[in-house]
């Protein structure tokens, strides 16, 4: 019953309570808004940010940042709009743009650990690289319209009743999700970063291998910003170099607000997961709606934040006192 209650998990908790919260006031204000459709469309529509926010998470719990992602995510984007339009295999396009963000990761975190260098430093060069990049394939948008693209929109849902479905990108953020769940909380890969962000000088004491895990820490975080520029592309039928422009802010500050601490160490991907959906849901309310302008989603998101950053320094200062 203690370790229930236990500190570390308050953040995880009052997650939870805002996301019921808003999700409750919201469905009094708008009708219809407390419905299995607008559950499926808050994660549909939020499926890459989610999958973005899964490989961020790794990287914090690590006590690292990757400023990266939004412009591997708008890599990956242009580059299977392009060379899919270009009658190459689809399939084939998304599998090397996911395997390029990889290694882009996996090349951040060689610099970090071998030259010792600062996350923030690393990431922010690799973010106008990596956008170069994208505006090297097209400096404008491209859509695409082949017969695979129009399988996965129509073919790959699952319907949960006759009127309502999970599309394909919801599902592949759900599967990634899960893995991302068994990855962090019950494999040795997991524990160790859990490690390292607690000490990285008691991890390497430990015997771990410190530096292998944090390259491929980042290199988790390219693949998944990749990842979710081709579930973008396949959600909006079009690959685009200028998207993704902040994107990093908003996965960065859906981590925060599902309690992972940015000293790392701690965090849960379960509470990411939730900040996604806060996100999503202040979202969906402002557009049921109507009145309030969309840059009311980004003083809402960032009062939560500042709130949770609060938060978690109060409890860091309790548990210094405390030891």
């Amino acid at each position: 019953m203690n370790a229930i209650f236990n500190r570390k998990y308050i953040p995880l908790f009052a997650t939870a309570a805002v996301l019921v919260i808003l999700y409750t006031i919201a469905s009094i204000l708008y009708d219809n808004f407390f419905s299995l459709l607008v559950v499926t469309n808050i994660i549909t529509d939020n499926s890459y940010l989610g999958v973005v926010a899964i490989g961020m998470t790794f990287v914090i719990l690590t006590g690292g940042i990757d400023l990266s992602v939004g412009s591997v995510f708008a890599f990956a984007t242009i580059f299977v709009a392009s060379y899919s339009e270009q009658g190459h295999s689809p399939l084939l396009t998304m599998i090397i743009a996911v395997i390029l963000g990889s290694l882009f990761g996996l090349f951040q975190g060689f610099l970090i650990h071998v030259f010792d260098m600062q996350p923030f430093l690393v990431t922010l060069g690799g973010m106008f690289f990596a956008r170069g990049a994208a505006f090297m394939i097209s400096m404008e948008s491209i859509g695409i319209n082949n017969a695979f693209s129009d399988w996965v929109l129509d073919d790959l849902n699952v319907y949960l009743t006759e009127d309502t479905f999970m599309p394909a990108m919801a599902i592949a953020f759900l599967i990634v999700f899960f893995i991302a769940l068994y990855v962090a909380h019950l494999s040795r890969f997991g524990r160790n970063i859990y490690a390292i962000g607690g000490s990285e000088y008691s991890a390497l004491l430990m015997g771990l291998p410190v530096g292998r895990i944090k390259v491929l820490v980042y290199g988790l975080s390219g693949m998944c910003s990749a990842l979710g520029g081709v579930l973008y592309t396949f959600f909006t039928g079009s690959g685009n170099p200028s998207v993704g422009v902040g994107m990093e802010l908003d996965a960065i500050a859906s981590v925060v607000i599902g309690g992972t601490l940015l000293t790392g160490g701690v965090g849960y991907i379960v509470g990411t997961l939730m900040g996604v959906l806060i996100y999503g849901t202040i979202q969906c309310a402002l557009m049921f709606d109507g009145r309030l302008n969309s840059w009311w989603l980004r003083i809402a998101i960032g009062v939560l934040l500042l709130i949770f950053i609060l938060m978690q320094r109060v409890l860091s200062k309790r548990n210094t006192t405390n030891s």
